[in-house]
């Protein structure tokens, strides 16, 4: 039957990420007593003023400098802000669990660095959220979705084919949803 195969062949497939969700989901709500420590690190250094004293803003070399900052300073995550102010310039660059913001003196080229560096729980709870990783972490995380929604409907429709169990097995699902919804009303407003 179509639908034991699929329930038995994707809950296999989405073993590790039932796994990893139902972890992290514990690390995120549970913060307090899975804290990573966050550690962060400072630097200075100066780069090509002519890079950022052009008073036209479109003349300034954006990429150059983004480049400058990822291999001389060793800057990690994705481009996330580029902002230009009169007087300076802000590069913000994140990832999961990471974070780093230049402010570039746009006269001098002078700049400090602030880097921030969570530990491995701060990593996997932003990967959880999704925050900061990414269209194709995105992406997986929509196609996890689906085929948990594929798992559960297979696993409904496997209850409905067992006559011994169907009974017993839809009133657990009504009792189940019944829990999650007076949690919801007596707990949660």
């Amino acid at each position: 039957m179509l639908v034991r195969w699929l329930h038995i062949y994707l809950s296999m497939v989405s073993f590790a990420i039932v796994f990893f969700f139902a972890v992290t989901g514990l690390t995120l709500n549970h913060a307090d007593k899975f804290g990573d420590e966050v550690h962060t690190a400072q630097q200075k250094g100066r780069l090509n003023p002519a890079w950022t004293k052009d008073p036209d803003t479109t003349k300034i070399a954006r990429l150059d400098i983004v480049e400058y900052l990822r291999n001389t300073c060793h800057l990690k995550g994705t481009l996330s802000d580029f902002r230009i102010d009169p007087d300076q310039i802000g590069v913000s660059f994140k990832g999961p669990g990471y974070a780093a913001d230049a402010f570039i003196d746009r006269g001098t080229g002078a700049f400090d660095i602030m880097e921030t560096t969570a530990g491995f729980v701060g990593v996997i709870n932003d990967l959880h959220k999704g925050r900061d990783t990414g269209h194709t972490w995105s992406l997986f995380i929509d196609i996890c979705a689906l085929l948990l929604v594929v798992v559960s409907l297979t696993g409904f429709l496997l209850i409905l084919f067992l006559k011994k169990k169907r009974l017993s097995g839809l009133a657990v699902a009504v009792c189940g949803l019944f829990v999650a919804w007076l949690v919801y009303r007596i707990w949660v407003k």
